[in-house]
C-alpha cells in the first residue's frame, strides 16, 4: 500500500517477530519499525498511535502515548479488565489487587470481571471489593447475566482483559463477541490452571470500541506490571483517598502508626479486610526493591 507524498497514521493492533500490523484510515498494513526507535529503548505496542513512512513500509515514529504496560504489553489503554474466577483456579485477592493498582496508578480505569458465576457463588469475592469505588461485574454465562454491562465499559475505549490463566478471558471474548472465534483451553486438572492459549497481544475492534486480547501471566509478571513506590501506593487504593489529610502525622504510611484515618476506617467498616491486607503485602513488597530496580 502506497501514499505517495505524506506520511500515514494509524494504531497498532498486533506484533509479532518483529512485524507489525498497523490499522490506518486506508487499512490494515504490515510493516517493520525502524531500527532507530528500539536504539531509543522505544519499543512499539499493541495499541501505539503510530506515523508510518510514505510507503507504509516503516513505523517511523510512535507517538507520545498516555500510558503503557509491560505485561499485558500494550499502550493507550483506556479500561483495564480484570478478570477473575470463582473457581478452577480459585481467586487470589492479592494478585487482583495487585492488577487493579497497577490500573489506577497508570490511570487506567480498572474493572473487576468475575467469570464462572454459574459454577459458584460470586458474592463473596465481589463483597470484598464493595468498599472499593472499583466496578465489578459478575458474569453468568447461563444466565447470560453481566454481558451488557462489560460491552458498555468496552464502547468507546481501548481495553485490555487481563489475569491469570484459565480465568476465561477468551470465553469471555467468545460471548462478547462470537465472531472472533477465540481459541479457548481446557483447564489443567494437574495444575489447577488453565494452559496459555493466547499467544500475543492483539486488539479488535467490537462492541463499538477496542479490546485487546492479552496472554495469560503469572503472579510474579502481576508484580511488574508497575513499579509502584512505596510512597504511591496509598493513591493505587481510591477507597483510601477519603481519608487523606486525616492522618495525625504527615507521610502516615497506614500500618501501624497512631490517629491513623485510614486504620480508623477499616476498624469502621469503610475498607474492606482483605483490600487493607493488599496494600500492606504491596507495601512490603516495594519497600524490598532497590533504589536501582525501580
Amino acid at each position: 500500500m502506497r501514499c505517495p507524498g505524506k506520511y500515514m497514521e494509524g494504531y497498532i493492533t498486533k506484533g509479532i517477530g518483529g512485524f507489525y500490523t498497523v490499522k490506518t484510515d486506508a487499512g490494515a498494513v504490515e510493516c517493520r519499525a525502524r531500527g532507530i526507535l528500539r536504539q531509543r529503548g522505544q519499543a512499539p505496542l499493541a495499541g501505539d498511535r503510530v506515523r508510518l513512512s510514505a510507503d507504509g513500509a516503516v513505523i517511523e515514529e510512535i507517538l507520545p502515548r498516555k500510558n503503557s504496560f509491560v505485561r499485558p504489553p500494550v499502550a493507550n489503554l483506556d479500561v483495564l479488565f480484570v478478570v477473575a474466577s470463582t473457581t478452577s483456579p480459585a481467586p487470589s485477592t492479592l494478585l487482583l489487587d495487585e492488577m487493579l493498582a497497577a490500573a489506577v496508578y497508570q490511570g487506567v480505569q480498572p474493572v473487576l470481571v468475575v467469570t464462572k458465576a454459574d459454577l459458584a457463588a460470586a458474592g463473596r469475592l465481589l463483597a470484598a471489593y464493595e468498599k472499593s469505588t472499583i466496578p465489578a461485574i459478575a458474569v453468568d454465562y447461563a444466565a447470560g447475566e453481566g454481558l451488557d454491562a462489560v460491552r458498555a465499559r468496552i464502547a468507546g475505549n481501548l481495553c485490555a482483559f487481563c489475569g491469570n490463566s484459565g480465568v476465561g478471558k477468551s470465553t469471555l471474548l467468545n460471548a462478547l463477541a462470537p465472531g472472533l472465534g477465540r481459541q479457548t483451553g481446557e483447564i489443567s486438572q494437574k495444575l489447577g490452571r488453565g494452559r496459555h492459549t493466547t499467544r500475543a497481544v492483539e486488539i479488535f475492534e467490537v462492541c463499538g470500541g477496542r479490546i485487546a486480547d492479552t496472554p495469560g501471566f503469572s503472579s510474579l509478571d502481576a508484580q511488574r506490571l508497575v513499579r509502584i513506590p512505596k510512597a504511591e501506593l496509598e493513591h493505587a487504593f481510591p477507597e483510601f483517598a477519603p481519608y487523606f489529610g486525616q492522618c495525625r502525622f504527615t507521610g502516615c504510611s497506614h500500618r501501624s502508626e497512631k490517629g491513623c484515618a485510614v486504620r480508623a476506617a477499616l476498624a469502621a467498616g469503610e475498607i474492606g479486610q482483605s483490600r487493607y491486607n493488599s496494600y500492606l503485602a504491596m507495601y512490603e513488597q516495594a519497600e524490598q526493591i532497590k533504589e536501582w530496580e525501580r
